[in-house]
């Protein structure tokens, strides 16, 4: 089937489902796909900024879902309040880290857990709010992570976690990102590429995928 939801059009495998699942401001509007093979949980993926074009339908955001159904989780991504056909007005914080705890609901009862959460660039800042103490999450996928230009700090992750970051980035600069997440998590930086990773977006499916390959042995060593 063709994917009219893919930003880079073409064909991609298995079904996706449009819906509206129960939000804090009201219907929120999703995108689901079911996991490619064994299942091995759920996933939620954030989008970037509201308030700059930011949408469920951003090629970071479609590239990281289909990595993630690809390895074996039933993925959601969604429209925070105010975009698309999602109710609600921007809030520009504990509103959409609420939206992002009613998508973690919705994916959880449909795949279960444990469930694997991230975003790209807001929505990665926000992904990361919402699952502090959250013992549903087995991990944390960070695309762009604005640590430079967010105006309130980030918990660090308690899971393991992968924070991807183009190596031009001038949000989230490398070096900031490594001096935020320490020893909490893996930094890979891409080099040469933007906030957008424009033309690595290959590089950033292959590192969700290896991440994710890996996380039985993060987590038995942990």
């Amino acid at each position: 089937m063709t994917d009219f939801s893919n930003p880079e059009g073409g064909l991609v495998e298995g079904a996706l489902r449009e819906f509206t699942f129960p939000g804090p401001a009201g219907p929120l509007e999703g995108l689901w796909k079911d996991a490619s093979g064994a299942a091995a949980g759920s996933a939620v993926f954030a989008h970037p900024h509201p308030l700059h074009g930011g949408t469920l339908h951003n090629k970071v955001v479609f590239r990281a879902a289909r990595a993630l159904t690809r390895s074996g989780y039933g993925t959601l991504r969604f429209n925070f309040r105010g975009v698309g056909r999602s109710a609600g007005k921007f809030d520009g914080h504990g509103g959409e880290v609420a939206d992002f705890r009613a998508a973690q609901a919705e994916a959880a009862r449909r795949a279960g857990v444990p469930q694997i959460a991230g975003g790209f660039s807001f929505g990665a800042a926000m992904s990361l709010r919402a699952i502090e103490g959250d013992s549903r999450v087995g991990a944390y996928i960070g695309v762009g992570l604005p640590v430079a230009s967010a105006p309130r700090p980030f918990p660090r992750p308690e899971v393991p976690s992968l924070f991807i970051v183009g190596g031009r980035d001038t949000f989230g600069p490398p070096g900031a990102l490594r001096e935020f997440v320490g020893g909490s998590g893996e930094v890979l930086e891409i080099e040469g590429a933007d906030h957008f990773l424009e033309g690595r977006l290959s590089l950033l499916e292959e590192a969700i995928a290896r991440f994710l390959a890996e996380l039985p042995a993060r987590e038995a060593a942990s």
